[in-house]
């Protein structure tokens, strides 16, 4: 079988699935869920020996530290899979809700209800959890999903699409609804792309290179992020200790992120006062940072940014770091060069917060907090499928409400058109 028909028949065989899952009741969709979960956790030594596969041929390719830490799985990171899934299955199922009802003069009552978008294809790297998340936000909202991981995660993800596949046939799961593509091939990626009579939407998680590969040639409808330039604004009416733990934690807590922190700016008139022992503290974890004219001036030895740095999603313990004149001046540079991802400002100042809140353009804008927390399970989604700065049909992290679509609803007592 060649690349194109072995991608065709998993596509074929995951859509004719995702019509018997969207009739299936929210029960039966939780217990799935929670035997999913049981499975990683009885399965955890086998998904860690078939990840150590991955982390050595990582190594021998010379992958960064942070691609590496994507990759990682212990245990850990599966009981963090597993609590995913459970939380998943407590949500309110979506799909059927009726979102609002209204009657027309005629009588005939008008409503809107929600109704599963069908089969969803996933294309990501590096991360296996994402086979986990994917294929509970899928399940729960009635949707069949594709899955094509990257080859450098394939032992991980293969070994996580079998527990979950098992585990979800035992509880009613049609087959084919968890579907995953085990040929490493890149090909495959572009024969999905071109499966639009099967896949109803796409979504790509990973770096620059392949969103845009992804976006450039899909056939099917995409929602994705673009990359995660992200900071953070240390107001002049901040509380000085809570912006140092709310940017320690935005960079360094887990740089190979995409809404880790990549810029953080600075008004000029706490800079001299925060900048020295903020930097520090940066160094002392191993942070590289990457000043503006002011902010080497203020704290010598600091490395110069160039130009390309300030657009440059890093992924890694690198920081840019700039001096403001104001809120505006951080605003500008916000909307220069930030990637409407997650954007925060970190002051005591009520008005500034609003104004910063309303004309910061993002798909999350945080109020004294971290960027780091622009993510489905801090936001109370149980997982995510990405955070998308798409503005079509859905934005920020996508949970179980962002999988599904609407269909109108009609009830009437016999109304005829005039």
């Amino acid at each position: 079988m060649d690349i194109k028909q072995y991608v065709v028949e998993k596509a074929r065989k995951a859509k004719a699935a995702s019509r018997a899952l969207a009739n299936l009741t929210a029960e039966v969709k939780n217990n799935a869920l929670i035997k999913m979960a049981a499975g990683l956790e009885k399965e955890a030594s086998r998904l860690i020996a078939e990840n150590k596969k991955d982390l050595v041929d990582a190594e021998k390719k010379g992958l960064s530290k942070a691609m590496i830490d994507r990759l990682t799985l212990n245990p850990d990171r599966i009981k963090a899979m597993a609590d995913g899934l459970r939380e998943v299955a407590v949500l309110p199922d979506p799909v059927g809700e009726v979102l609002r009802m209204w009657r027309r003069p005629n009588g005939m009552q008008v409503g809107k209800m929600r109704v599963p978008i069908g089969l969803i294809g996933i294309i990501y790297e590096s991360r296996p959890n994402v086979t986990a998340d994917s294929a509970a936000l899928c399940i729960k909202s009635g949707n069949a999903v594709l899955l094509r991981g990257g080859s450098e995660a394939v032992y991980s993800n293969t070994a996580i699409a079998d527990v979950l596949n098992k585990a979800g046939a035992e509880a009613g799961i049609p087959d084919g609804a968890v579907s995953f593509i085990e040929n490493p091939d890149r090909a495959c990626v572009l024969e999905i792309l071109k499966t639009k009579q099967f896949v109803d939407l796409i979504i790509p998680r990973g770096g620059e290179g392949l969103i845009n590969f992804v976006s450039e040639n899909s056939t099917i409808p995409v929602i994705k992020h673009d990359k995660g330039v992200c900071h953070v604004y240390v107001d002049d009416k901040a509380d000085l200790s809570m912006a140092e733990e709310i940017c320690f934690n935005a960079k360094v807590q887990r740089p190979g992120t995409c809404n880790a922190m990549e810029a953080m700016l600075v008004h000029k008139d706490v800079a001299k006062t925060f900048l020295p022992k903020m930097l520090k503290r940066f160094q002392d974890a191993k942070v590289e940072i990457r000043g503006c004219g002011r902010t080497v001036e203020t704290v010598p030895g600091t490395k110069a940014a160039v130009e390309k740095d300030w657009d440059t999603e890093y992924n890694e313990l690198i920081l840019n770091a700039k001096v403001v004149d104001s809120m505006e001046d951080a605003m500008a540079h916000i909307a220069a060069h930030g990637s409407q991802h997650s954007e925060a400002i970190v002051t005591t100042d009520y008005g500034k917060a609003m104004r910063f809140l309303r004309e910061v353009d993002a798909s999350a804008v945080f109020i004294n907090a971290s960027t780091r927390l622009n993510d489905g399970f801090e936001f109370g989604l149980g997982a995510e499928i990405g955070i998308s700065t798409t503005r079509i049909h859905a934005r920020g992290p996508m949970g179980l409400e962002e999988l599904t679509s609407t269909k109108f609803i009609v009830f009437g007592t016999g109304q005829i058109r005039k």
